[in-house]
């Protein structure tokens, strides 16, 4: 028959661990230290194993103490996190997130996923459109928080990062030395026209060769070396890479991600979801590393978010 531990044993037996001490424990907790004694002792007769080395003058852990406080750790956090979920109504409702299509990578997901840590409770509602139209639902309050490409920004948003575009093409491709040379693009791409005025002053010919109001159309002609594309730098599509055209094709200009956060600020959690995004961006320009996956949050309640993706 299978024996049970105590979770408040438990409990105690990492603050002991941690305090050094069972004195030091006892005020962490609350508890006495004979209260804490008691319990302690408790677990050695569950286990039939001695936890604590009690002959030095500070309390250290046995070997099969130090197996245990492992364990210890990951039930006592899930069992917090379960009391959490299943009781606390902090930061319900929903936030709605518009981003451009062609910057939901990289930073988007990890962003979703640390607000999923941190607001478990709240919906999240992703569009993913156009920079004017996602700047026209946002204005008409659709939106609380939206991300845009542009050459500026306007009053009320704030620039994350400036990136240069890019030729982009099939992997090992030879679309891009076709002339004219074949575009495909999105009707509403805000970068469309200024590609099209840079091969005009380089004397380049070109052909709207593909166009479709659907990007993953647009990925899948450009995947299949039908016609070339352009990705802001880092940004670039999978099934797709960076053209090494040498200088053959005019270098073209920058863009800003922008960033926009609905004034007031109705929820803490779009203020949340805003400051995710920031730092974001921020280890993304400092070059930092993947984010590795995530602890638990201490506190996280609430049952998970629901994700819905809208074109």
């Amino acid at each position: 028959m299978p024996r049970n531990l105590d979770l408040t044993a438990l409990r105690s037996f990492v603050a002991v661990a941690d305090a050094g001490g069972v004195t030091r424990a006892a005020g962490f907790l609350n508890l006495t230290q004979s209260a804490v004694s008691m319990q302690i002792k408790r677990l050695e007769e569950t286990l039939d194993l001695a936890l604590l080395d009690r002959s030095a003058r500070r309390v250290a852990l046995t070997a099969a103490g130090e197996q245990l406080l492992g364990y210890a750790r990951w039930m006592l956090a899930l069992n917090d996190e379960v009391f959490g979920r299943l009781t606390h109504d902090d930061f319900e409702g929903e936030v709605v997130l518009g981003v451009p299509h062609d910057i939901v990578y990289p930073a988007i997901p990890q962003v979703l996923q640390r607000f999923s840590a941190e607001f478990p409770r709240m919906r999240v509602t992703l569009l993913s459109s156009y920079t004017r139209k996602l700047k026209s639902q946002f204005a008409r309050g659709e939106c609380d928080v939206i991300m845009t490409t542009e050459d500026t920004v306007e009053p009320g948003g704030e620039t994350l990062v400036e990136l240069p575009l890019v030729w982009v093409g099939a992997p090992g491709g030879q679309a891009w030395k076709q002339r004219p040379l074949r575009l495909a693009f999105e009707p509403n791409c805000i970068f469309r026209m200024g590609v099209q005025s840079a091969l005009d002053a380089a004397g380049i010919p070109w052909t709207m060769a593909v166009e479709s109001d659907s990007s993953r159309t647009i990925e899948a002609s450009v995947s299949a070396d039908l016609a070339v594309h352009v990705s802001l730098a880092g940004a670039e599509p999978r099934y797709m890479e960076r053209i090494p055209h040498g200088g053959t094709l005019p270098d073209l200009e920058t863009s800003k991600v922008n960033l926009y956060v609905a004034d007031p600020v109705h929820s803490p959690a779009v203020e949340g979801m805003a400051e995710l995004i920031r730092r974001a961006y921020a280890a993304q320009a400092a070059g930092a590393a993947a984010p590795r996956p995530l602890a638990p949050v201490e506190g996280a309640a609430g049952e998970g978010p629901r994700f819905a993706l809208r074109a």
